[in-house]
């Protein structure tokens, strides 16, 4: 049976998370103790105390969800190299794909932290420099979304950029162009348009000041090519072969849509049967259900479902 690990990217966040799994787990503890060492503050206590404020801010929030995850994933007792549980694929959503990158071997723990540290920071101050937004067109097709920010646009910025699965894809831009379309979603037959709680317009040129710093930074990183556990991308659906398709497509991410949908879908036409999404929260659990509906999909987020999958896997 081939299987896939997915891993969530930034909104997934909530106060608390990863709590009980480090309260149980030294593995768990002993990870978010190396990463406040790497990142230089108390993540750990943004994670489990808040407040919120903080731990939704772009600069710690991207952080904050990768450690979570390699913890959950610790806790499983699966790590580069392991031989439990190994996966055929792995994926992340946006933020996710360097967890993805780092279960697959590709990325160290301390260098991925890095990337994202600087990640986070550089879209957050992209972000601080601009005025844009996201909102989440649900309903739509693609054809109608892009006739949508067509409308909606005028002379602003508005790009269709999230296609996370069917009827749901989230526009990015100008906030002016993003109150628009939310206003105009109605006559296209959209079932709502929801704002999205976000620094900015991500994954459009808006983001291309925190592209040009995390080229920079990829440039000087250690990247091992992938080789047995394939990982795809989000930006084109297609599998990394080498260390330089890593760097430029963690540059071009920044700027460019996240073809979710098309990822499963290429991962499900290749034979994968059953997916786990590992960290906090279940936003990939919900779109795969959207994907594929016979799929099976295994959401594990903390400490209860960490156990089940021990109990049914006898993963130590």
């Amino acid at each position: 049976m081939k299987t896939a690990f997915l891993f969530p990217g930034q909104g997934a966040q909530f106060v608390g998370m990863g709590c009980d799994v480090a309260g149980t787990f030294i593995a768990a503890a002993n990870l978010y103790e190396k990463a406040n060492e790497i990142l230089g503050y108390d993540l750990r206590k943004i994670c489990f105390q808040g407040p919120a404020e903080r731990l939704n801010s772009t600069a710690v929030s991207q952080p904050a969800i990768f450690v979570t995850s390699v913890a959950i994933l610790r806790c499983l007792g699966w790590g580069p190299g392991s031989t439990d549980m190994k996966p055929d694929a792995t994926a992340g959503l946006s933020l996710g794909e360097y967890t993805a990158l780092y279960a697959a071997g590709a990325l160290s723990f301390e260098d991925a932290l890095v990337l994202v540290q600087k990640r986070g920071n550089a879209m957050q101050a992209a972000a601080e420099a601009t005025t844009g937004g996201m909102v989440s067109v649900l309903g739509l097709d693609e054809e109608k979304v892009k006739e949508l920010c067509s409308e909606a646009a005028g002379e602003d910025v508005l790009i269709p950029v999230n296609f996370n699965c069917p009827g749901q894809i989230v526009l990015s831009g100008s906030v002016d162009a993003c109150d628009r379309a939310e206003e105009l979603a109605p006559k296209y037959g959209a079932i709502k348009a929801v704002p999205l709680k976000v620094a900015g317009a991500f994954h459009t040129d808006m983001m291309a000041p925190a592209a040009r710093v995390l080229a920079r930074a990829l440039k000087d990183c250690e990247i091992t090519e992938p080789s047995d556990i394939k990982v795809i991308a989000n930006t084109d659906a297609a599998y990394y072969d080498t260390a330089d398709q890593i760097r430029e497509r963690l540059v071009k991410q920044l700027v460019r849509p996240i073809l979710w949908q098309k990822c499963m879908e290429k991962l499900l036409d290749e034979g994968i049967e059953t997916f786990y999404e590992i960290g906090p929260g279940r936003v990939l659990t919900g779109l795969m259900k959207r994907i594929s509906r016979k799929t099976k999909t295994i959401n594990i987020s903390d400490l209860k479902s960490i156990r089940r999958i021990q109990s049914e896997t006898c993963v130590k």
